[in-house]
This record gives C-alpha cells, structure tokens and sequence, in this order.
C-alpha cells in the first residue's frame, strides 16, 4: 500500500501500517521531507512514531518516494493522505491537493487499483475523484475508490491508527469492500489478540465522507458551548468548572470535552466547521448548520477574554481598541494548538500571544516541543528554552496550552522567579488552590475570584 502525502497524516499511518506487517510506501513531492523520512527523521513530533519510523525502515517494510510512477507499480492500494486546507479566497476547502495526487498518479497505473480517501473533505468529493481517475488512468485499466476517514487525534495518534475505536468504509463494490478489509485484516487481528472489538461501519461515501466532519462539528460545538457557559458564569459569578463536572456526570452528556479555556485550534476543528458550513450551503442545506458559526464566533471571543483578564490583573484600563500594556513583561506559558504536539496551527495559545504583543507587552514564549514552528508565525517575540528562563522577571503569566509541566509546576518556586506573583490560567488546567495558597493572584476563565 501507498500513503499519498507525507505529512502528519500520511507519515503517521505510513509508519503504523508497516509496524502491523504490510510493505507500505510513502510518497511526497517534497524532496527535503522525503530525504528526512528516509533518514529515519521525523519532521513533526508526535509521541511514538520517532520509534515506529526507525524500526520499521530498518525492516525494510517502509520506505519513502517523491515518484508516482513507482508508487503505482508498487501499489494496490493508495491511501491519499494531504492536507485539505481552508481556501485563501473563502470559507470552503481548498482540494487542490487532492486533485493533485489523483492526477499525477492515475496515468501511471497499470492495474486494477484501489484509491482510498483518508483525508477530511467536503461531501461529493469521492463521486469527482472517482470522475477525475476514470479522466486519467489509461485505457482498460480498473480504478475504483473508497472513502475511509481517518479520526487521528494529535498526541495519541499512532494509538488511534493502531487501536482505532472504529473504522468506517465507504464504498461501491464489493471487490472495494474487500480491498479494504484487507488492507485492515493485520489491524483486526491485533484487536483479537488483546482481546478487543474494532466496529466497521460499511457505508456509502456520502456517509463516509460526513462522519469526520460530523464528529468534528459536534466537538467543536461541545467545546464552544461550555465556553459559552464560561461567559455566562463570569457574568454571574459562577464557577463554570463545577459546573461542567456537575452536567458531565449526565452519561448522556458526559464530561469530555467540556473544560472552558481560550478555545479549540488545530488543523482540523477550526477549517473543517467553516468547510462544512460552506459545503452545506451548496447543496442548499446552509439553514441546517448556522448554528455552526455561533460556534466559531464563541471560539474567537474567547481569546479576547485573556486581554480582559491582563488589564484588569495589571490594572490598565481597558478601552475600544485594548488594553495598553506597554512596560509589561509576559510569559506565555504554550505556542502548540494543545499538549504532546508541535502543532501550532490555528493555536489559541499563539493567537492570545499575538494579542497581547500588539498590546504592545514584551512576550517571552515558552513551549517544552513547539518553538520552532511558534517562530514562523511570531517572530518578534522572545523565545526561552525552559520554564524558569520564561518566568523570570514575567509581571504576568499566562498559561495557554495544558502541558504536564505547566500543571505540574510548583506554584512557590514560580513565584520566586517572577517579578508579580498575577496568573492567568487560559486552560483551567492548574490546582488553583495550590496557586493561591502560594500568594498568586489567579484568573481563571469563567471562574470566581476568589
């Protein structure tokens, strides 16, 4: 099999696949990033995979390819694998990458051949690449496709690839059912063998090309909702932690999901809600998902609430335009969108740092895995490699991505090495007990002062 992309996604199932036995084949036009992987560097970082890469190249079972040609002899199955960003231009997802993958591969089959989907796309996509590989292939050559979408979470993700809590397959041949369940026949023996059940949904690739993002849709209107609550609670000083452990002992609710801080980020919430929104209005069901841009717009605001919480901590007023932080020094404690990863795209964390700059604070950034990508996107802020070096001096720190070391920390020891003992707790993360027994003055988000 071949993955078609070599970025988190593609890289990540190309290494876990190899690791259950299959001979896979990794393939980009990125020549520096293919030069890497077949090093055995792992340009991104991601808990476990350093491992699976190395082991499985030493096998010999996984390689990796900037050419198409020999991906499509290698291949029976090609799993596409790229990146489906927001387009510059609007609210829709830019398939210029999938399109790219499916045209320069199809000429080169020779076979019958199986194109799987795993990236996250707009509803009717697998009916066009179905159009665009029967354009291409040769003559007489037999390519049919399927959707299967991957539910990969950042920092748990060679976890979920090998121990998926389900696996769902759109199709519309039998010959493509079974493809697949071949393709997943050395996943489902490894669920015997520790004695688990990994459900298959068999579906059509509307349906399969919906779960993704439906479960990402329902996420991110969880997440916004308790952040909406958090709103409400500090209006009527309230608690909005108790009260989210309060509703989440409703098993029909349930408690993940719903701890308020600056809001969700990433590649995948962010772009694929406003995707879905768009998509929806093409095919005349906008009504049905307007609910979703309330959502995003709570997410937003919630960043903005850090400023708030700045002022008033440093007592500066907060006028139309912000509050002016000018002579202030702030450590910001994360840059990575959330813990065990470097991923910085779409971060909250970032988003407040930037705000806070342009409050013209001077920032100290410190991030135990992100700071090289932290940079491309803020530049002109100072960047620390440890915790102490960051606090040191800070008149106000801000925690902004829940890293166990940050949670971790020592409340008295931090306070030694900071100028003002002020904490804005972005994640509700922290004991804020422990903090306040140690003389801080905490902020949390949707939390009393206490």
């Amino acid at each position: 099999m071949t993955f078609l992309g070599c970025g988190y996604l593609g890289s990540t199932y190309a290494a876990c696949f190899a690791e259950l036995g299959y001979e896979v084949l990794g393939v980009d036009i990125d020549e520096a990033k293919i030069a890497k992987l077949s090093a055995g560097e792992n340009p991104i970082h991601e808990p476990g995979l350093d491992e699976l890469l190395k082991h499985n190249l030493e096998s010999g079972r996984l390689k990796f390819t900037t050419s198409y040609a020999e991906a499509a002899e290698f291949g029976d199955v090609h799993f596409i694998c790229v990146d489906t960003p927001q387009r510059a231009d609007g609210e829709a997802a830019d398939l210029s990458y999938v399109e790219s993958v499916v045209t320069t591969l199809a000429p080169h089959l020779t076979r019958r051949t199986l194109i799987v989907g795993k990236s996250t796309v707009p509803v009717g996509t697998a009916n066009w690449v179905e159009e665009l590989a029967c354009k291409h292939a040769p003559d007489g050559v037999d390519v049919q496709i399927a959707w299967s979408p991957e539910f990969l979470r950042e920092g748990f993700a060679c976890e979920d690839v090998l121990r998926p809590n389900r696996v769902v397959f759109g199709v519309k041949s039998d010959w493509a059912r079974q493809m697949l369940y071949a393709s997943h026949k050395a996943l489902f023996e490894l669920a015997a063998t520790e004695d688990r059940e990994v459900p298959v949904v068999v579906t059509d690739y509307a349906t399969a090309e919906l779960v993704k993002v439906a479960a990402n849709a329902f996420l991110a209107t969880k997440i916004s909702f308790i952040n909406a609550m958090a709103e409400v609670c500090e209006a009527a000083g309230a608690d909005v932690t108790l009260l989210a452990k309060s509703i989440g002992y409703d098993s029909r609710i349930g408690n993940k999901f719903l701890r308020a801080g600056i809001g969700f980020g990433g590649g995948c919430l962010p772009k694929d809600i406003r995707a879905f929104q768009a998509r929806a209005q093409e095919i005349g069901a906008g009504e049905a998902l307007r609910f979703l841009h309330e959502v995003d717009l709570v997410n937003q605001r919630r960043r903005n609430r850090v400023l708030a919480l700045a002022a008033d901590l440093l007592d500066r007023p907060l006028g139309p335009a912000g509050p002016d932080l000018a002579g202030v020094r702030i450590a910001v404690l994360g840059a990575a969108f959330k813990p065990n990863t470097d991923d910085v795209r779409n971060s909250p964390g970032l988003a407040v740092a930037k705000a806070l700059a342009k409050a013209n604070a001077d920032i100290v950034i410190y991030d135990p895995e992100a700071t090289k990508n932290a940079r491309r996107e803020l530049p002109d802020v100072e960047y620390v490699a440890s915790l102490a070096e960051a606090v040191t001096g800070a008149d106000l720190t801000c925690v902004v991505t829940a890293w166990d070391e940050f949670r971790r920390a020592d409340p008295n020891a931090i306070g030694e090495l900071a100028s003002a003992r002020r904490i804005i707790d972005g994640m509700n993360c922290l004991d804020h007990v422990s903090w306040i027994a140690a003389g801080w003055d905490y902020r949390g988000m949707g939390r009393p002062i206490l």
